[in-house]
């Protein structure tokens, strides 16, 4: 028996989250022969990828994610239409454009599975080149996704729907906090923060609830299971464990991506 790693001394800071780490055999570090094929990913979306794509920059498209999130996947943005409709987009970062079937990168992800979130740290799928960077939405900048829209009406359901690789450039990188600031208790500093989308951001409340309203009437089950968050100091010793609420701008996209998935699983379905 050969050693192959020393974590560290038994009550050192971090060694417990990673013994346990190791001993469902994650590892942060990526292979070097991955890390080099990440490294040949563009850093920025290059002209002429943009050639066969919808170019949606012209739309207030936006992501809300937790105040530490660094990797912003989905964004979203709510059109009112000439009918009274809702018109609203799910964006998905087009992570298919970059990992090819069958490379180094795909057959890693493969191999991880899922991105692994710890108390302190997330062990990513993708290399954070990838997932923090080209494929994440970030703020300001131009990326490449898969949209989804769907025309709602005021009984929350999806009357028509479009689907499209498209690119967008987020105008804002918003979190739950502030979101929940303003949908709640009508913060002032926050609306006049996002003066620029307050009242799509409301509108979104309102077809948030319309959509969970049908949710329920069509018998979905709610399955609201506490999950605790863990609070550690400087040297990563935990002193506060609280119970993780779920508000309303976390509900409101929840009911979006239920929305989105139903619809591109029902297109699925009726392809066989």
């Amino acid at each position: 028996g050969k050693i192959r790693e020393v974590l560290g001394k038994e009550n050192a800071p971090g060694v417990d989250i990673l013994s346990i780490a190791r001993s469902y055999g994650l590892y942060a570090e990526f292979p070097q022969k991955v890390m080099q094929e990440a490294g040949l990913i563009p850093e920025e979306v290059l002209e002429n990828e943009l050639s066969a794509r919808e170019l949606l920059f012209d739309k207030k498209i936006f992501t809300i994610d937790g105040v530490d999130t660094k990797d912003l996947d989905d964004a979203i943005s709510l059109e009112k239409m000439d009918n009274g409709n809702y018109l609203l987009g799910v964006h998905i970062a087009d992570v298919s454009h970059y990992v090819q079937p069958d490379n180094l990168l795909d057959q890693e992800a493969f191999h991880r599975g899922t991105s692994v979130y710890l108390i302190d740290q997330v062990i990513p799928m993708l290399p954070k080149r990838l997932s923090n960077g080209i494929c994440s939405l970030n703020e300001g900048v131009i990326r490449l996704t898969m949209s989804c829209f769907m025309e709602i009406n005021g009984q929350g359901q999806v009357v028509s729907r479009q689907f499209s690789n498209s690119a967008i450039r987020s105008c804002h990188q918003l979190n739950y906090d502030e979101i929940n600031r303003l949908l709640e208790e009508k913060d002032q500093i926050i609306s006049k923060k996002y003066e620029d989308i307050a009242d799509i951001l409301y509108e979104m409340e309102q077809l948030a609830q319309i959509l969970r309203k049908k949710r329920h009437e069509d018998g979905n089950i709610d399955f609201d299971v506490p999950e605790a968050k863990i609070y550690l100091d400087e040297n990563k010793y935990p002193i506060e464990i609280k119970k993780r609420v779920q508000r309303t701008a976390e509900n409101l996209i929840e009911e979006f991506m239920i929305c989105c998935n139903n619809t591109v699983a029902e297109v699925f379905a009726q392809a066989n």
